[in-house]
């Protein structure tokens, strides 16, 4: 069975279920264990992932490369720039290529029609490492983050300060189909689209006051506020200020609310250092999450899984 991943509705439900069960399951069975060593069943020996980035990375490219290696196979990493990608051979003739050499595809870039061409022509399963539009992969990673913390994702607050960008997407489409709610709080000229909301299916709304948003929240999310090739704009950062992540923030919040962070973090922009570095701060273990959610979401592409 091959199937896709470009977005969390391409699982559904059961299937992110599934990848947040099989991560728990092979994150617990490797404890203690040096990180090359294979998993005892080594369930994608053999097969070879191949990444390919137009942005840059850290998590994305490392996670993954981990990943394939713990389920047993190997993997190839190509920067765009450096293929003929980047002499303007097309991105269907790079799928049709690629599944000749490899097993899966990683595609992490800009627009999100990019990773749906690569799919419609590749005869491997493409996974989305990060398009404009979601982060899909991130989302698994802390949809696990928050279940190993100890909260239960039905009936669970989710409130989102900052800007309404493809992570917040990727949240309101978890939020959609695990049954938990988003509240974004997000300046003027920098909320999320209906579009986005309404992939939540009615369970995420938008307000202009951060104190509204973390009220009775379980979880506080936020992102860096200057993304990957846009530039360090101040007026941005000023209209963001307003909902930069404090410590008096997170006491608005529900008792025991923790706090993530997809990562590169900028301190004293969008969150202040006493909160992410915080006892309340999961970002360490949401960081290599990634790792333990990248190998479910393999074998969930591979049909191992959900």
């Amino acid at each position: 069975m091959m199937r896709h991943f470009l977005n969390l509705a391409d699982a559904g439900p059961n299937g992110i279920a599934a990848m947040i069960n099989d991560a728990l399951e092979r994150k617990a069975a490797r404890a203690g264990w040096p990180k090359g060593r294979a998993d005892a069943d080594a369930p994608l020996a053999g097969h070879v992932l191949a990444m390919v980035f137009e942005k840059n990375s850290t998590r994305t490219r490392v996670s993954f490369d981990m990943a394939i290696r713990q389920l047993g196979g190997t993997s190839i990493v190509m920067d765009a720039g450096q293929m003929q990608l980047g002499r303007g051979e097309t991105i269907a003739d790079t799928a049709r290529v690629l599944s000749g050499y490899v097993d899966a595809i990683m595609l992490r870039t800009d627009d999100h029609a990019k990773v749906e061409e690569m799919a419609r022509h590749a005869s491997v399963p493409v996974i989305n490492g990060l398009t404009d539009l979601s982060h899909p992969c991130q989302i698994v990673a802390d949809l696990l983050t928050i279940i190993d913390a100890g909260h239960a994702l039905p009936g669970l607050k989710v409130a989102w300060l900052g800007d309404g960008n493809n992570v917040l997407y990727s949240i309101v489409e978890a939020a959609g189909l695990m049954q938990f709610d988003v509240v974004a709080a997000c300046p003027q000229g920098f909320q999320p689209d209906e579009a986005t909301l309404a992939v939540g299916g009615g369970r995420a709304r938008c307000v202009a006051d951060p104190r509204e948003a973390v009220a009775g929240a379980d979880i506080i999310v936020t992102d860096t506020w200057i993304s990957m090739g846009q530039a360090h704009a101040e007026t941005k950062l000023a209209a963001m200020m307003p909902y930069q992540v404090t410590a008096e923030l997170m006491a608005a919040a529900k008792p025991g609310a923790h706090f993530l962070h997809c990562l590169p973090a900028h301190r004293g922009e969008e969150v202040t250092a006493d909160v992410i570095d915080g006892p309340r701060s999961l970002i360490w273990a949401e960081a290599e999450n990634r790792l333990h959610a990248q190998k479910s979401v393999l074998r969930w592409c591979f049909g191992q899984i959900g």
